[in-house]
């Protein structure tokens, strides 16, 4: 490890992991005490922040393959090491997961039942998400994978809505098949590279090395493919996605959509795609056509909902779809694009989720045809509602605009023709979120009776969401900046 000799020594990718498990930890111990709950996860969150935030500053503008990495003999018998590793991909993945958090945690405050219970399965979800993104050795980066899908089951099926449960199972049984296909791809590939050299290792780098058969790369890669592409979500493994975020709680809904899906297409960058390039080559084709399958279905589904929820859950699959479109191009300017799409999706759809929210508590409803006239009632909310909304639509100026036009210009280099249709998705989902606005905020009010504008703390969640949505959308160039090494190391095929 001498290239990393010069790094900081300090386990700050640790203390990313660490901190909100010790904070769920807390939690569960003040379990009675509400308030203490709600303040211990609201100081656990702001502090990972503060960390992610520090590290995005000292690293950010970085051009090496890793800007820090940390290496610990876990289980030696086993061939088991305790390594995480941040490039500028992982860098933006655990800045975005620590900023989401804190509206998360604002989002729940008004729980009432098992407070410290749920805020304690905020926090462990969060460590989880952490832990898949800096993850280098693949045991490791399977623990953290099954440490973030547990809260997110109990977070539905104890606080989700009516068909809680349903959503729940459903949800527990697609990721579950995924998750074993994973385990057995990781043991296979564990002991074939083991054979071959005598020393057996489930670090990522040196699996890298593996000498495969055709055969057994496409068997290997299929396995990881099963719970990349579930959790990604393509159509057609999508469809326990539209339940679990319509029964989901608000702050479940806000971290399924905001961060969770990012997982499994950081799973193919970071695991499948560079321990199998061959069979990701062949794959390519086929990942391009169903990610623009994935655009239209979900874009023309989310046009015909009622439900805001089950809107805004077709619209992520739709804008992941776009996100899948631009990997599948294998094109660096595409690459970059759909990366910081994956990271203003989870703010913008992350933000209309929080308003969805704060809309049913003051409503009571979430269907359009009970809403509209918001504009007139709480001018505030329908102004962020607004402008969240032509944000994810990709107007220029706002965020997904950015992301969205890298990915078309790259995939044009390479795919033509892949462009000019993901180009016409793009109309589709103007139509759906000028639908989604006019059925809400403008129009005659259907609920005769004054409505409170935002408050405090629901300002607190939203407005810095609003800025960076703005800033994203002007200047993306510092949060382009980080990605530009790692994505051109992982295109080139290179070994980190």
């Amino acid at each position: 490890m001498n290239a990393f000799a010069n790094l900081p020594q300090f386990p700050w990718m640790s203390l990313l992991i660490m901190m909100p498990l010790c904070g769920a930890l807390l939690c569960l111990l003040h379990g009675k005490r509400t308030n203490d709950c709600r303040g211990l996860a609201l100081a656990t969150a702001l502090a990972t922040f503060g960390v992610a935030l520090y590290l995005f500053v000292c690293h950010g503008q970085g051009s090496e393959r890793w800007l820090l990495y940390e290496d610990v003999n876990w289980i030696p018998a086993y061939g088991i090491r305790y390594v995480l590793a941040m490039d500028g991909i992982a860098l933006l993945m655990v800045l975005l997961t620590a900023f989401m958090q804190i509206s998360a945690v604002l989002l729940a405050w008004r729980v009432e039942r098992q407070v410290g219970s749920f805020f304690a399965l905020l926090l462990l979800l969060e460590s989880g998400l952490m832990g898949i993104f800096l993850a280098y050795d693949l045991v490791l980066f399977y623990l953290f994978w099954e440490v973030a899908l547990i809260p997110m089951f109990f977070l539905i099926s104890v606080w989700g809505g009516e068909q809680r449960r349903r959503a729940a199972l459903k949800f527990f049984l697609y990721t579950l098949v995924g998750s074993l296909c994973m385990l057995v791809a990781i043991i296979a590939l564990y002991q074939i590279n083991g054979a071959q050299t005598g020393t057996y290792t489930f670090v990522i780098g040196d699996l890298l090395k593996t000498h495969l058969t055709a055969a057994q790369e496409g068997g290997l890669f299929a396995g990881f493919l099963a719970a990349f592409v579930v959790q990604s979500p393509l159509v057609p493994f999508h469809t326990w996605l539209t339940d679990a975020l319509t029964e989901a709680p608000a702050a479940g809904s806000l971290d399924l959509t905001g961060l969770l899906l990012k997982t499994g297409i950081y799973g193919l960058i970071r695991v499948a795609f560079p321990l199998f390039p061959n069979a990701t080559a062949d794959f390519l084709p086929i990942l391009g056509i169903l990610a623009l399958v994935g655009l239209f279905h979900a874009a023309w589904s989310a046009y015909h909902q009622d439900d805001i929820k089950r809107l805004l859950a077709y619209s992520s699959i739709s804008h992941l779809g776009l996100v899948v479109l631009g990997l599948a191009a294998w094109q660096l300017t595409a690459w970059e694009g759909s990366i910081l799409l994956m990271v203003t999706h989870g703010i913008t759809t992350g933000a209309l989720f929080v308003l969805v929210a704060l809309i049913r508590e003051r409503t009571g409803t979430r269907s359009m045809q009970e809403l509209g006239g918001l504009w007139g009632q709480a001018p505030c909310l329908a102004a962020l509602f607004l402008l969240f909304s032509l944000a994810s639509l990709g107007l220029p100026g706002l965020a997904n605009f950015a992301g969205e036009i890298l990915v078309l210009l790259g995939t044009f280099q390479e795919h033509p023709v892949w462009a000019v249709v993901a180009l016409l998705g793009v109309v589709f989902a103007a139509a759906y979120m000028l639908r989604l606005v006019q059925g809400v905020i403008w129009g005659p009010a259907k609920i005769e009776r004054s409505l409170p504008d935002l408050t405090m703390r629901e300002w607190l969640m939203l407005l810095p969401m609003a800025i960076l949505v703005v800033w994203l959308g002007l200047y993306p160039a510092p949060f382009l900046a980080p990605l530009h090494g790692a994505v051109a190391t992982l295109l080139a095929g290179g070994l980190p």
